[in-house]
């Protein structure tokens, strides 16, 4: 399991962060899931479905 200890600090419109916490709230996410899912996904388009080894190393290996 990937560890949560980094914290990303991230300016955005007001209008914009309260229409995402509504979709969110709609859809049962938390702004913070659904960041990490936009994250995971910049990563493998770029890396390719294998990132997990080569970012996280051995401890995809549990995952």
């Amino acid at each position: 399991m990937e560890e949560r200890t980094a914290r990303l600090s991230v300016l955005i419109d007001p209008k914009k962060k309260a229409a995402l916490e509504a979709i969110c709230r709609r859809e049962d996410l938390t702004p913070s899931q659904v960041v990490r899912q936009l994250i995971r996904g910049f990563i493998e388009a770029r890396l390719g479905p294998d990132w997990r080894d080569q970012v996280l190393g051995s401890e995809s290996d549990a995952s």
